[in-house]
């Protein structure tokens, strides 16, 4: 099955850099006639497509994550890097080598498969016999494409508001596999809109469980519908679909059994103690490795570290000491190198205890984080969050939640919908002696576009 799916890659990868390197759209139309002979034309072909996408996929944005505060380098690891390095670092922004490796493409990629596959699909007529396949390749290609669009937004445009997001830039909404339709940048307002619609219409056709832990379905249909309506700072949604997406698995690790833990190693550092496709993993996705040299490189934030108590399970089981200090070994990849960003029922629990207690259910809020954190303490060990006002619940929830989801890939996102509520996080670095600051306000938020991109494009660059 593996080689089929990388056959059925390698065939679309041939045929779309065939067609960009052609002159002109005579030539594309000359040749098209010949190259019809690789194009998917089944279900089963679509399927394998989207399975390709997952396989061999290029990853979720990961400047975002390497920009964020979860992490240090010292300055004799950092010198060790290039100018590139040394300025996103430092939140410049980033002159990158021609045609080079970016999440901008990378995301793109997936993005194009999804739009291939729906554009494939008008072919095929949907039957009493094929009508489970059909729904589900339609379903994986909604999913993938608005998955893939709400990290592009989290990472290259501002955070979402309502005041402002008919005005503020957005991304480009690729909704065909037409390469030849020019490219241009949405607003914020209808970019989200696009993600929602996308979710939606995925919902009603995705199976409740998938076939494969890397395939998308309702279960993660919702958690992403939560994830969306975090972002944009409304709660009751966000509630809803988190509740929804629960319904269906809210399964959680007990950090005390060794049932998804690799029991005595989980003390090495150099071993993840996570198994691949753990029972709280509702989508498998993982970081853009282009980038993870630079985070990997980095020590775990000690600030961070200094929130774990000694009865937290997740101190050990999460990071380890190397050199100079502590380095994360923990993601949910089951891999050391591999940075899990999917969706999983912790992150579930930790947006339904948020928004229970933003929407004035404290108590509720609280029972939902102190279920959590009871699996992630040693048994008996764990006091339960009582009669707390509000805001300290809520500070409660948001300490937790950087705690739990760790280089999951939200950090920046959560920064940057947290400034818009007044928080005031300052991100600060020291390169070689010299201090740098990110205010609440900058526009670094929004990540420089790669410049080929802008060249090729012509769409708009962020604000300096």
């Amino acid at each position: 099955m593996y080689h089929y799916i990388r056959s059925i890659f390698y065939y679309i990868l041939y045929f779309v850099v065939s067609c960009i390197l052609l002159s002109s759209c005579t030539k594309f139309l000359d040749k098209k006639q010949d190259l019809t002979a690789v194009i998917p034309s089944s279900l089963t072909d679509l399927q394998a497509l989207m399975d390709a996408g997952a396989m061999i996929g290029l990853g979720t944005p990961a400047l975002s994550e390497a920009s964020s505060d979860e992490y240090y380098m010292d300055d004799d690891v950092l010198n060790s890097f290039t100018k590139e390095a040394l300025d996103l670092y430092s939140w410049t922004p980033v002159v990158a080598e021609e045609n080079s490796p970016n999440d901008w493409h990378n995301s793109y990629v997936p993005v194009y498969y999804s739009n291939l596959a729906l554009d494939l699909l008008t072919k095929i007529q949907i039957n009493s016999s094929n009508s489970n396949d059909w729904n589900n390749v339609k379903g994986s290609a909604l999913f993938y494409r608005s998955y893939y669009f709400l990290g592009l937004l989290w990472q290259y445009a501002k955070a979402y508001d309502q005041n402002a997001a008919e005005k503020d830039y957005g991304i480009v909404l690729r909704m065909s596999s037409d390469f030849n339709i020019p490219s241009k940048r949405a607003t914020c307002e209808a970019s989200y809109l696009q993600v929602i619609k996308d979710v939606k219409a995925a919902i009603v056709l995705l199976p409740d469980f998938p076939q494969v832990p890397t395939r998308p379905s309702k279960g993660a249909a919702y958690g992403l519908l939560a994830r969306c309506y975090l972002s944009m700072r409304d709660y009751k949604h966000a509630l809803s679909y988190a509740d929804s997406a629960l319904d269906l698995n809210r399964k959680l690790i007990d950090f005390n059994d060794i049932k998804d833990i690799r029991g005595d190693e989980a003390n090495d550092v150099n071993i993840n103690p996570f198994k691949r496709y753990n029972e709280e993993t509702i989508f498998y996705s993982i970081l853009n490795v282009d980038y993870d040299v630079l985070i990997g490189s980095g020590n775990v934030d000690t600030t961070l570290l200094s929130l774990y108590t000694k009865y937290d399970l997740r101190k050990n089981f999460y990071y380890g000491e190397r050199g100079s200090g502590e380095v994360y070994k923990g993601s949910y990849s089951g891999d050391t190198y591999y940075r899990f960003t999917g969706i999983a029922t912790d992150e579930l629990y930790l947006i339904r205890a948020e928004c229970l207690v933003r929407n004035g259910g404290v108590s509720k809020g609280l029972d939902v984080l102190n279920t959590l954190l009871q699996n992630r303490y040693i048994t008996g060990h764990f006091v339960p969050f009582n009669n707390l006002s509000q805001s300290e619940a809520l500070a409660a929830v948001l300490r937790e939640r950087r705690k739990e989801l760790y280089c999951r890939g939200n950090r920046w996102i959560d920064i940057k919908r947290l400034n818009k509520d007044g928080a005031g996080i300052i991100l600060r670095r020291k390169v070689n002696g010299v201090e740098y600051k990110l205010e609440p306000d900058a526009n670094f938020y929004a990540i420089p576009i790669p410049d080929d991109i802008i060249k090729i494009t012509g769409i708009p660059q962020n604000e300096p």
